[in-house]
């Protein structure tokens, strides 16, 4: 399924030219040799651009359509037009004379077998050039002098005459796509992505551009072992794809991690998305989604319209609801891709799951808060020490959830277990976690069509429920009351209740809340003389919260209930700060 809608999104992009053709592919390019007539080497230019790095300019290769290079392993393998000193000059700083000479030769073979019957200045041109080249005494020639240094690096060269660049003779080009076209000589088979006849390829192309993979490339398609292969057959002949699967498939892929306004990390995953059409304006709407710009009025219209159906035109493009589109994750491993996930839905209910998603999120937030929605890594960053030196999430966490938020299902357990023991061992509720905790019991309710007694849903409000009768949230409730009590008691105190008794507090009440109330008297007492009125305030409260738990506190809490706890405490605790911002403002 991936390799298919792959091949399509290729179809597809040729076909509006946004695309190279089959045999050719872009590459990075930094010097050319320019040839004169009978072959000989007359200067090197460099062809590399300045391109912005951080704050700064720097000279960057420079990206041409070239004949597509081979995927190379530990064998001498020679690329048409363009490759590297050891294959075009036969001079490299690898310290293996002997190797670097088979690469010029194999590459001499190339280029004579390709150009042998191409009748123009061009052909004749490189044809000539490897004929009379002596890389014997390559070091020395006066044209290589200014960059020989950089040329053995291991940057690209290609061709060039006083006409312009070799590979864009129109004769040179149909000898390349002759070439290419030919059958190889892989076995012949049914290719399993288009159904049709022709020769395997046994190797595919390389895939760039995914983070943390080999910077030469990796392989999506890979049998590099025994254990993995069936019936006899070896390396990639085990799925059969042919020559032009390979080739678009691969192609399509590289395209999109190259896009990097549309590519995104989510833990170790690299992710890409397109729609089967092809047009940019999908990807802009759906990454648009999990910014931090989400909240701007204007976006928030366009995805409202889009998910309810309605189709709308962004940047002149009319944007579909109804059209199909994928979602690819990718992670590293070693010289091959591991796929995280691959998702396939409309375009309209990806974003309505994106959007329930956020509705589920969606709590009370604290003044000083400037998310009006939680973005995607925000939320991540929750189940993370912030004090630690690796501030990413677990992998595997990051990419569960993205699948759930997509796909509209449960999230992970890992979830809730890791702002759990975030909240343990910081004894804060932040707007976060707050929110995951109630999102996760919503879904877990909406899945399971069953509701939590431990967390019922008043207890699941977007603010304080001041009528919910769930003992566990008004516990929370009340310890925010005593805290509340204590700071105006003790301004500026160190050590509060919160950082002693928070965690046991949730865990073991009957225990815990006996010395809280006890000791919340001594500070009303205290803070009788200086402000009687807030005293009468706190005993309300108090008396309220207490005659709403009964006369026993429960002896233990099991994990919703302490997320009933903590969601009580939240909610208390930013009515009581809306309050005094209330105040200000008044």
């Amino acid at each position: 399924m991936i390799l298919q809608a792959l091949t399509d999104y290729y179809r597809v992009l040729e076909q509006a030219g946004k695309i190279d053709a089959p045999g050719w592919a872009p590459v990075k390019v930094s010097y050319a040799l320019l040839l004169s007539e009978n072959g000989t080497l007359e200067q090197v230019i460099d062809i590399q651009t300045e391109q912005p790095r951080g704050k700064k300019m720097a000279s960057a290769p420079q990206i041409l359509s070239l004949p597509a290079p081979v995927k190379r392993t530990v064998g001498v393998a020679a690329n048409f037009l363009c490759d590297n000193a050891g294959y075009l000059l036969g001079i490299d700083s690898k310290g293996k004379p002997q190797r670097t000479r088979e690469c010029f030769e194999a590459s001499r073979s190339l280029h004579e077998q390709l150009l042998a019957g191409v009748d123009s200045p061009a052909a004749r041109a490189v044809a000539a050039f490897f004929r009379s080249w002596d890389p014997e005494t390559a070091r020395e020639h006066p044209a290589l002098a200014e960059h020989l240094e950089d040329i053995l690096s291991g940057g690209n060269l290609i061709f060039r005459t006083l006409d312009g660049y070799v590979h864009r003779d129109p004769s040179v080009r149909r000898a390349w796509d002759a070439f290419y076209q030919a059958e190889g000589d892989g076995p012949q088979g049914i290719c399993l992505v288009t159904g049709q006849p022709g020769p395997v390829e046994s190797v595919h192309p390389a895939i760039k551009n995914v983070a943390g993979a080999q910077s030469s490339g990796a392989a999506l398609v890979s049998f590099n072992a025994p254990a993995f292969c069936s019936y006899g057959k070896e390396q990639n002949l085990n799925a059969p794809t042919g020559k032009y699967a390979a080739f678009a498939y691969t192609s399509a892929l590289n395209a999109l991690l190259a896009d990097r306004e549309h590519v995104f990390r989510v833990g170790d995953a690299t992710v890409v998305c397109w729609a089967r059409s092809g047009e940019r304006g999908y990807q802009d709407v759906f990454q648009m989604f999990f910014s931090d710009f989400y909240d701007e009025t204007d976006l928030k219209g366009l995805v409202g319209a889009l998910y309810q159906g309605n189709p709308v035109v962004y940047d002149e493009t009319k944007l579909d609801p109804s059209m199909d589109f994928y979602i690819l994750g990718l992670s590293p491993n070693s010289a091959r891709l591991s796929v995280r996930f691959f998702l396939h839905n409309t375009f309209g209910g990806f974003l309505r799951n994106v959007q329930a998603h956020y509705d589920r999120l969606e709590i009370v937030r604290p003044a000083y808060d400037k998310f009006e929605t939680l973005p995607l890594w925000k939320l991540l960053s929750e189940t993370v020490n912030q004090n630690a030196r690796d501030k990413s999430p677990a992998p595997d966490l990051a990419g569960e959830v993205l699948r759930a938020v997509l796909t509209n299902t449960r999230y992970p357990a890992t979830l809730l277990n890791g702002v759990a023991l975030r909240i343990r061992a910081e004894r804060e509720v932040t707007r976060g976690r707050a929110a995951i905790v109630k999102a996760y019991y919503q879904k877990l309710a909406e899945t399971t069509k069953h509701e939590n007694p431990d967390i019922p849903e008043e207890v699941l409000q977007v603010s304080l429920n001041p009528d919910a009768s769930n003992v566990p949230y008004t516990l929370g409730r009340l310890f925010s009351v005593l805290e509340a009590i204590q700071a105006s008691a003790n301004p500026g105190i160190n050590a509060t209740i919160k950082d002693k008794y928070f965690n046991s507090a949730a865990a073991t009440p009957a225990v815990i809340f006996p010395i809280l109330l006890n000791l919340a008297q001594k500070h009303l007492k205290k803070l009788r003389s200086s402000n009687a009125g807030l005293v009468v305030f706190y005993e309300k409260q108090l008396t309220e919260l207490c005659s709403r738990i009964g006369e026993q506190y429960p002896a233990h809490m099991n994990l919703p209930q302490q997320g009933s706890f903590q969601l009580g405490y939240y909610c208390q605790t930013q009515a009581r700060y809306q309050k005094k911002e209330e105040a200000k403002d008044v």
